[in-house]
């Protein structure tokens, strides 16, 4: 392992790729902390210490941002925006053929959906942070605590200073999907996920000792032989997949054969990724902002759906919460992988190019097939997504840990996901070089 990672140095273009990531990293973590123009960052930090846990989409959004979100700091929206636009993108090929169309073209048809993506990011970090600013001026951004620091966040409450703050975090979030993408083209892995992973793996320190000064040292060592024993399970159900035999037939053109050769199709068992317990964990949040809203006033007692929402929908440690958070993560895996895994079109292909699977008949019969292995193989990883999501919630209830318990849900899905998917690229561009990779 020492010599590889010696070999990883003593290779200039390899030298250079990491330290550019690096550097990028390290720039996109510095702006996480500079607040934006009017927020009261003394204000801030004493809220922060006083509001050691986030819930709903909040605590998705916060994770995202490397808590920048909570900092209300030029970064606050972090890669969220762009998570949400990509997403919708993907959908939006069911629903619009020129959508589906601009797929198929290949390297032009991705070029201008990548800009599709980027207008609506943008669109997005507008609406996103006009919302933040002004959850902050109503004094809710830290729930139900009515402190006087937590109620009086911005110096200044001015339209002029509204329209500031808006335009600082948009172009916060353009400068974030800028980096991302020079990261992806000068150096290592994927600009986006890499930034991702960083944002939830700066949180993990904290987390972790949050754990420790409310728990003790002896729940500490546990919480760890528990991480431990999670990821190496994440890593073995993410690496996990279903290998379908593809042959092609042997064609003569002119003095040439081509063809003959045997190939597969993998069908991992956790198709999906993190877009299941994104949908779900925005879906639930849905009722609990809608009760936000419709708050009792002062001397009125609060309507009969907003007291059992409150009750029933908005902590993570309640029964019919953690229900409904299995059951949508489930339902969305199936959903997802509907959209983005299409056994017609894969079967149209192999027949275009005379492939076909052994025993089974070319066109419909294959697409039938695939269709078969592949609710087999979603129905574990929908459940295997569940019960990963449900980890800290079910740490929540069981030793009052912090919500944002680090060994699960989206943040170990996507620690796990990036570092094998990077650790990958930096061992093929290795095997290039010295004829032995990273990895043995």
């Amino acid at each position: 392992m020492f010599s590889a990672i010696g070999r990883i140095f003593r290779t200039p273009d390899l030298r250079r790729k990491i330290g550019f990531t690096l550097g990028i990293v390290a720039i996109f973590r510095l702006g996480s902390f500079v607040p934006a123009p009017f927020v009261d960052f003394g204000n801030v930090q004493a809220c922060l210490a006083q509001n050691q846990s986030t819930s709903g989409l909040y605590e998705l959004v916060n994770l995202f941002s490397g808590g920048a979100l909570l900092q209300l700091s030029i970064f606050a929206l972090g890669i969220m925006p762009y998570i949400t636009a990509s997403i919708i993108t993907q959908l939006l090929r069911v629903v619009i053929p020129h959508f589906e169309a601009l797929h198929k073209e290949g390297q032009a048809g991705q070029g201008r959906l990548t800009q599709y993506t980027r207008y609506l990011t943008i669109a997005l970090a507008v609406l996103q942070s006009t919302t933040l600013i002004t959850v902050a001026r109503s004094g809710l951004l830290f729930g139900t605590n009515t402190a006087a620091e937590c109620t009086n966040l911005l110096t200044n409450n001015a339209w002029y200073a509204v329209l500031l703050m808006v335009i600082t975090m948009t172009a916060g979030t353009g400068l974030i999907m800028w980096m991302g993408e020079l990261i992806t083209e000068r150096g290592v892995g994927n600009g986006m996920s890499l930034l991702i992973f960083t944002s939830i793996a700066a949180q993990f320190p904290s987390s972790l000792w949050a754990i420790q000064e409310a728990k003790g040292f002896d729940i500490f060592l546990l919480v760890i032989a528990v991480g431990i024993v999670i990821i190496g399970l994440v890593v073995f159900v993410e690496q996990s997949q279903r290998r379908i035999p593809v042959q092609y037939a042997k064609r003569v053109v002119g003095r040439r054969t081509y063809g003959g050769n045997n190939t597969y199709i993998p069908i991992k068992v956790n198709m999906a990724g993190v877009v299941p317990v994104i949908f779900a964990s925005s879906l639930l949040y849905l009722p609990a902002l809608i009760a936000q809203f419709n708050q009792a006033k002062p001397g009125e007692d609060p309507a009969p759906w907003v007291v059992w929402v409150s009750n029933n929908l908005t902590g993570g440690d309640q029964p019919l919460y953690m229900l409904l958070y299995f059951l949508l993560i489930v339902g969305f895996t199936f959903f997802y992988v509907a959209i983005t895994f299409n056994p017609e079109e894969v079967a149209e292909n192999m027949k275009k190019y005379g492939g076909f699977i052994p025993g089974i008949r070319a066109g419909r019969p294959t697409a039938e097939y695939l269709d078969y292995v592949l609710t087999r193989i979603t129905f574990p990883g929908s459940l295997y997504l569940g019960f990963v999501a449900l980890i800290p919630l079910i740490a929540l209830a069981l030793v009052q840990a912090n919500q944002n318990f680090p060994f699960g849900g989206a943040s170990i899905l996507i620690i796990v996901g990036v570092g094998l998917e990077t650790v990958k690229q930096i061992d093929a561009q290795l095997q290039q070089r010295h004829y032995e990779g990273l990895l043995k």
